[in-house]
């Protein structure tokens, strides 16, 4: 699918201004849409949606198909009279530039049981039509998410496979005497998936009112300790007591010495196939409904894989697999029509990985910060870009522009101030510039580049815990860009709303 020239910010909800510890999708997510309608971009790109587990990863989820429960907003439960003005008063926490995960799930946790008491008694929300159409809409991932959930907590969150074997391995009996058992707590999850739907879904259509795109991101790989892998074993290298036999990570790469030893379960690709590819067939489903497009994360991955036994404590010892990535997008698009993708196309690529990315017209990626290491045959310099690619000047896994500069070598410094004929001392704005400018359908930046923030305001440093996924804007560092700026280089690179869309 070829995009329309445009341009937009990449920007994670658990980053806008809260005052409930970690950003939600409230009024300050329509603030951010207005800041984007008033400087003429056309994209919002987000980071997954869904539930994260240790660590705070959206990359590393309960589910690859339900949403994180924290980014509900309590503002809007308010205004559905399913929470009080001054309960919620009781749970505010101070408005600093860091998430309060922990802070902010413990008010949240006891917050959503009075919500959701509300929602099932007083408004009798359990039998709406709209919660019954939701359930059947998304029965094919909604009934075993619920059950999970449940047996999580009853198992103090240890991994699935470490639980009862009647659970574990799914019993039908032990399973229904569980359902029975715990109907208050999946009954939770269910509404807890209902609201957060609910509240994206009303968002969405927000902003594509307001003619902004919204962007995806889906994961190649899932979590182990997941519904997905829990509820459907056989697609995954697991062995049958659950435990992990292969797993996912790259190579040594720009990012790390010993490469990523990400640790999710391969997938089980003879059984998808057997399958037609339903699991996947259904996950993209879902995504095309939740989102106007979709960057695919590890796109090389459905060309080969990096397999490593699941022993190796680095991702050193490993090797690449063949994967079906044709036959599966041919099914998808059989099945589903248009595929809005961007293929993340990042690392090493190989010939069979941008053959397939190109048999399905999915542009690529380009990151300028990349641009400077070689010289002017580089793939990342603008000069040299197809047209049908994004371009930005880093992703939520690089330093931001300025703390990139800041570290850059003495000659990676001189080859950008060469390239851009200025001294950098605004770098961020440099780079932002050649971006717009390029022949990039479309052009994507993080919003702290617009901001004009240093290191220590990076999202992600891969390869490490800790730390991570936490940063936050205040309402007032929003109002300090200078949109004057950026809507001039959108108007002068010919990226204007509504002016190249068809």
């Amino acid at each position: 699918m070829r995009f329309p020239r445009s341009c937009g910010t990449l920007l994670h909800p658990t980053s806008f201004p809260s005052k409930y510890g970690m950003g939600d999708l409230g009024d300050e997510a329509k603030e951010f849409i207005h800041f984007l309608e008033r400087t003429g971009q056309t994209i919002w790109q987000v980071l997954p949606l869904g539930p994260t587990g240790y660590g705070n990863s959206p990359y590393a989820s309960y589910s690859a198909f339900a949403g994180n429960p924290y980014l509900i907003s309590l503002d809007k439960l308010v205004q559905k009279d399913l929470l009080t003005e001054a309960e919620v008063k009781k749970a505010e926490l101070p408005v600093t530039t860091v998430a309060d995960y922990e802070g902010s799930y413990q008010i949240k946790d006891e917050l959503y049981k009075i919500a959701c008491k509300r929602f099932y008694g007083d408004q009798k929300g359990g039998k709406s039509k709209h919660f019954k159409q939701f359930k059947e809409n998304n029965k094919f991932w909604l009934d075993d998410y619920c059950m999970f959930m449940a047996c999580s907590i009853e198992n103090d969150r240890r991994p699935w496979n470490q639980w009862d074997k009647g659970l574990a391995q799914r019993d039908k009996k032990v399973m229904a005497e569980f359902r029975k058992s715990h109907t208050e707590e999946i009954d939770y999850y269910n509404w807890i998936q209902f609201e957060f739907f609910s509240q994206w879904f009303d968002l969405k259509m927000y902003a594509n009112q307001k003619g902004i795109r919204v962007v995806g991101d889906i994961p190649i790989f899932v979590d182990h300790n997941s519904a997905d892998v829990w509820s459907n074993p056989g697609y995954f290298a697991v062995d049958k007591q659950g435990n992990r036999q292969l797993v996912a990570g790259v190579p040594p790469d720009y990012f790390s010495e010993t490469g990523q030893l990400w640790g999710n379960p391969l997938y089980n690709w003879k059984a998808l196939k057997k399958d037609n590819f339903s699991w996947w067939v259904e996950r993209f489903r879902q995504m095309f409904d939740l989102f106007d497009s979709i960057r695919v994360d590890h796109f090389r991955g459905f060309d080969e894989y990096w397999e490593v036994n699941a022993a190796e404590t680095t991702a050193i010892n490993g090797k690449w697999v063949k994967a079906p990535g044709k036959a599966l997008f041919n099914t998808i698009k059989k099945e589903l029509g248009e595929l809005p993708i961007i293929a993340e196309d990042l690392g090493l690529m190989t010939p069979t990985v941008e053959e397939l990315r190109d048999e399905f017209n999915f542009p690529g990626m380009k990151i300028i910060q990349f641009a400077f290491d070689s010289d002017s045959t580089n793939s990342f310099l603008p000069h040299n870009y197809p047209q049908n690619c994004v371009t930005y000047t880093g992703t939520h896994d690089n330093d931001t522009t300025i703390g990139w500069y800041n570290q850059a070598p003495e000659q990676e410094k001189h080859r950008v101030r060469e390239y851009t004929r200025s001294d950098a001392s605004e770098i961020e704005w440099e780079l932002i510039r050649l971006g717009m400018l390029s022949v990039a359908d479309q052009a994507i930046f993080p919003l702290q580049d617009f901001m004009g923030l240093d290191t220590q305001h990076r999202m992600n440093l891969p390869a490490t815990v800790g730390n991570n996924w936490m940063w936050r804007y205040t309402t007032s560092m929003l109002y300090n860009i200078d949109e004057d700026r950026i809507r001039a280089l959108v108007e002068l690179a010919n990226r204007k709303q509504g002016d190249n869309e068809g």
